[in-house]
């Protein structure tokens, strides 16, 4: 006799099936990434797959310098980035970098193929890696958003106001003096 599971009726799985983005290219890398995730048994298409369906804060950007310093004795590898890549004007010396990214801004571009490196597109590295052999996978710092530093505010949190001025006619009473409620 079979009945209805109580417990697990109508249970949705809350994770994305597809972006919410409307961008045509976008759409096509998904189609691309979803028959290698389905065709192979590798875990890097699943994971690639799965964070092109991200939301833009899901999908941190990182910086050329960050990628270098992840890439630092790992010559012949190619850095995955499912984001944008960013140029980091203290960064003096560009190393010979191979990276595959949705994004990357025009100074950094110019920047890598100057230190005769390379920038590949998505669909160029299914071409070459299939299975994502020889790559590093890399993604961006979550939580170094500007909004993130005004998350928590309380006693002994230290969170940035969302202050117009820092004077003494803004934001110093409650949460700033311990006279007047408490001091943060």
């Amino acid at each position: 006799m079979q009945g209805i599971d109580i417990k697990k009726h109508h249970v949705r799985n809350k994770n994305r099936q597809a972006p919410k983005s409307e961008d045509v290219y976008l759409l096509l890398l998904v189609k691309l990434y979803r028959f290698l995730a389905r065709r192979t048994d590798s875990s890097f298409n699943k994971v690639v797959l799965k964070r092109l369906f991200m939301s833009r804060v899901n999908r941190p950007p990182m910086s050329v310098s960050r990628v270098a310093r992840n890439m630092a004795g790992k010559e012949g590898k190619t850095a995955v980035v499912v984001g944008s890549v960013t140029d980091d004007v203290r960064f003096l010396e560009v190393p010979k970098l191979s990276i595959a990214c949705l994004r990357i801004t025009k100074t950094a571009k110019a920047r890598i193929l100057k230190a005769g490196g390379e920038v590949i597109t998505f669909d160029q590295l299914a071409v070459r890696a299939p299975t994502g052999a020889n790559t590093v996978l890399l993604r961006g710092k979550k939580n170094t958003r500007e909004a993130v530093k005004h998350f928590g505010m309380g006693p002994g949190k230290h969170a940035k106001p969302y202050v117009q001025s820092k004077g003494r006619k803004f934001e110093k009473a409650r949460g700033r003096r311990a006279s007047r409620g408490f001091k943060a």
